[in-house]
């Protein structure tokens, strides 16, 4: 079972095996400590027999009706709070049992033991190769397969769920009898009957998560932890039905885990927020990381008075004091999502409510927010937004939130059912964000014609860079082509390049499932291409995809004298299953320059350069102010006219100086500002340094790049400031980039 890959270059596995075992909810009671940079607590989960092996256990039938009892008390208005436990009552060896790590806590879940392969000393169960899964079970116990990465397991247990008060209303005629075998069905059959409630009961569904998930343990299991998986069984349980649907698992993260960033922001107090990408959660809880395990999850939070806890939760919280100094804070989701959704930030925000909405906003200063919605109408509502896009106007902020918004249609509401086809989600919110922004605009349709053309001439341009400059495999917007959408029997599978370092940096899923979409959508026309896109949300809401759903129901809303030549097999073949620029892009790429904003930019470049040409031959010293007018420009078409004098061989510096005071580049957006740190290194305009510096401290996300562009120049003054810059950000930047950047410069 145990895979050792190369964390950078590698797939990213998903272990899990859900085919058996399916979890459909999660509650979790964490503490935050600043001081060790570590959260722990635990973590309960509550499964359902997976589709590859539904079987009738030893309690009866697998599918019944419960009987509710009409007199019993709940609060649904408002779900209670999980009490503070003390871990440490919880961890100590002596409650290892018969399967006891040997010597200290320490000793057991030290990195030697814990996060490499199985080893059965450390743990007390054997290798995964004499650990059969269902497939060969015969003998063997089940294995139970968690996504898990970084993390410190303490202690795993199965939850005595029929010890909760009033449960009994959801095992129907069973009786306790005492018989160890029926009281181990009772508690599963009692998960079933919970998980399997109908969605507008969800109230009284999460009011007995909360109560199920404090009830006491009622024996331990046995456990082994790997690189990338938590594996877990039970003596003498052989088959996922009659394994425990329910288990407790005590854990701590550690403070390298790259599912969590622990940092400052820009006062100087201590955060922390959910990395995510590229390995989501798996070293925040131990979860399912496969796209079909979509579940619901509720956590208590707890940590030091005067931190704010913001989560991706549907309510807005209130923190309760539970003791001198400690607060708690509470979030639950009852729509299903995938585990990957589950996001957390706390620091010292600045928390601002508005009344006219039953949620919350929050804004720490350039960091993160969270979006109110109506009071009819809740759902997820935490976006993370990069310091980077806050200055210089709202045109990129703008931008930028349309496209995370329509992430809640492409990407939440309906996913990818493999997730190496990003382009489902990425795409699709690329080619929004710019019908988004153009409402929020309330622009005229000749206006939002002439910024969605100079849109798509940036992003051929972005494009065409990207496939000359990286790795061919990476470009395949389906790289797992006719496998695409496979699992292995137990549900396990990969993403593929899921974990190479420059992938993190591409746009290539963003960039041609954007430009597939615009092609469509011109094909059909607009407002018939949006109308389909009606029907499919509709259709295929709360549902995973692969991409022939989409077009093959979109294709069937084409005319036939339109898309005749239009099919599924065909867009693989031009768009989703090739390297390079898709061929009927080519062919587009020329229209964009008659485009009246691309005209104006080019009107702009050609005086820039004939200016240029004048200074380097003129002996005079200083430039008429009087002798050129330059127009003012859009931000996007600043960017145009950027990246076409940076095809320049040469500009002076009177030219670069005259650039910056005329378009006021150092208050520019962040997209702006980076291609005049492009001019400023390509000709060592050594006045621009000092924005180069900047850009790299405080725009870290999108600086990568530039420091490729300052070692290249093999310039002795631009190899330091790169040095210097990495040295000073380097703690503060993920894994990956500072591993990418550091090749750049060592």
């Amino acid at each position: 079972m145990e895979t050792q890959l190369d964390p950078m270059k590698d797939d990213l596995p998903l272990m899990a095996n859900t085919s058996y075992m399916l979890v459909k909810h999660y509650v979790l009671d964490l503490d935050v400590d600043f001081k060790s940079k570590v959260i722990e607590g635990s973590i309960v989960l509550f499964f359902e027999t997976g589709s590859q092996y539904k079987k009738t256990s030893s309690a009866g039938k697998e599918s019944c009706q419960s009987q509710f009892d009409e007199t019993c008390k709940m609060r649904t208005s408002e779900p209670c709070h999980i009490p503070v436990i003390n871990v440490s009552t919880c961890s100590s060896k002596t409650e290892y049992n018969d399967f006891a790590v040997g010597g200290t806590e320490e000793e057991a879940t030290s990195d030697e033991n814990s996060n490499h392969s199985n080893n059965e000393q450390a743990s007390g169960i054997p290798s995964s190769k004499d650990c059969s899964d269902i497939e060969n079970h015969g003998n063997k116990d089940f294995l139970l397969v968690l996504d898990c990465c970084d993390l410190s397991v303490l202690k795993v247990e199965e939850v005595d769920v029929a010890a909760v008060s009033g449960i009994e209303k959801f095992t129907r005629s069973v009786k306790l009898t005492g018989v160890s075998k029926e009281v181990e069905n009772l508690r599963n059959q009692i998960v079933h009957e919970l998980v399997t409630l109908p969605a507008d009961r969800w109230k009284e569904q999460l009011y007995y998560f909360t109560h199920c998930s404090q009830a006491p343990g009622c024996g331990e299991l046995l456990f082994s932890t790997g690189t990338w998986s938590l594996e877990i069984r039970k003596s003498g349980i052989q088959t996922p039905a009659d394994f425990p649907h329910a288990i407790r698992i005590w854990y701590k993260t550690k403070p390298e885990g790259r599912s969590v960033t622990w940092t400052t922001d820009q006062s100087g107090r201590p955060c922390v927020y959910t990395m995510g990408s590229p390995i989501n959660n798996r070293a925040l809880f131990p979860c399912q990381e496969p796209p079909i395990a979509l579940s619901t999850w509720q956590a208590s939070v707890r940590t030091a008075a005067g931190f704010v806890v913001l989560m991706s939760g549907e309510n807005s919280a209130e923190a309760v004091q539970l003791q001198e100094g400690i607060l708690s804070w509470y979030y639950y989701v009852s729509m299903p999502m995938p585990a990957s959704t589950f996001t957390i930030a706390v620091g010292c925000w600045q928390e601002v409510k508005q009344q006219s909405f039953k949620q919350t906003a929050a804004i720490e200063t350039n960091t993160v927010c969270s979006l109110p919605s109506s009071q009819t109408d809740f759902s997820p509502h935490i976006i993370f937004l990069s310091q980077s896009v806050l200055p210089g106007g709202s045109h990129l902020c703008g931008t930028r939130l349309c496209h995370e918004i329509a992430h809640a249609w492409f990407g939440l509401a309906i996913g990818a059912r493999d997730w190496t086809e990003e382009w489902i989600s990425e795409g699709f919110a690329t080619f929004l964000e710019d019908i988004f922004w153009a409402r929020a605009q309330q622009l005229s349709h000749d206006e939002i014609k002439g910024q969605q053309e100079l849109k798509a001439l940036l992003r051929w341009r972005r494009l065409r860079d990207e496939v000359q400059n990286s790795e061919e495999e990476l470009q395949v917007l389906r790289p797992r082509k006719e496998s695409t959408g496979e699992l292995s029997e137990s549900g396990a599978s990969v993403v593929k390049y899921g974990l190479k370092a420059e992938k993190i940096f591409m746009q290539v899923h963003y960039l041609k499932g954007y430009f597939l979409l615009r092609s469509l959508a011109r094909t059909i026309g607009e407002v018939s291409y949006l109308a389909s896109l009606r029907k499919f949300v509709i259709k295929f809401h709360g549902q995973l995809i692969l991409s022939q759903d989409f077009l093959s129901m979109l294709l069937e809303d084409i005319p036939k004298q339109k898309g005749s030549e239009l099919t599924v097999e065909s867009i693989f073949q031009n768009w989703l299953d090739t390297s390079g620029i898709p061929k009927p892009l080519l062919e587009e790429r020329e229209t964009w320059k008659d485009c009246q904003l691309v005209q104006q930019v080019s009107g702009e470049v050609t005086k820039w350069i004939q200016t240029n040409r004048r200074i380097r031959k003129s002996s005079k010293k200083k430039m008429k102010q009087d002798e050129v007018v330059f127009q003012q420009l859009l931000p996007d078409q600043l960017v145009l006219l950027l990246e076409s004098l940076l095809e320049e061989k040469t500009l002076c510096p009177k030219i670069l100086q005259c650039l910056e005071r005329t378009y006021r580049l150092r208050e520019q957006d962040a997209e702006v500002r980076h291609r005049w740190c492009e001019l400023v290194i390509k000709h060592k305009y050594e006045p621009g340094y000092g924005d180069i510096e900047r850009f790299l401290r405080e725009d870290q996300a999108m600086g990568v790049y530039l420091y490729g562009e300052l070692m290249v120049n093999e310039d002795a003054k631009q190899q330091e400031l790169a040095r210097k810059c990495f040295a000073a950000a380097q703690e503060h930047m993920d894994a990956s980039s500072a591993k990418v950047v550091a090749e750049m410069l060592f």
